[in-house]
C-alpha cells in the first residue's frame, strides 16, 4: 500500500467515524486513539504548510465537517 493509499484509507475511516458518531475521535478511548493521532499529525502538517495540495483540499473539507459536528454537539 502506498503512502497516498494509506492516507486515503485513514481519511475515509475518519470521515465514516464522524458521520456515524457525530463527534470527533477521542484520545481517551483506545479504539479511537489511532484516528485522533492521525488527525493531530495532519493538523501539524497543515499549520507548517507542508501538506500536499491534493490532500489539503480533502483535509479542509474534513475540518469543516468536524467543526460543524462540534458546534451541533455543543448545544445538545
Amino acid at each position: 500500500m502506498t503512502q497516498d493509499e494509506l492516507w486515503k484509507a485513514h481519511y475515509q475511516e475518519y470521515f465514516r467515524f464522524i458521520e456515524t458518531n457525530h463527534r470527533n475521535p477521542s484520545k481517551h478511548y483506545a479504539e479511537e486513539r489511532k484516528l485522533h493521532t492521525w488527525w493531530k499529525h495532519n493538523r501539524k502538517l497543515v499549520n507548517a504548510g507542508k501538506m500536499d495540495s491534493n490532500r489539503l483540499e480533502k483535509f479542509n473539507a474534513l475540518v469543516a465537517l468536524s467543526e460543524k459536528n462540534h458546534h451541533i454537539n455543543q448545544y445538545k
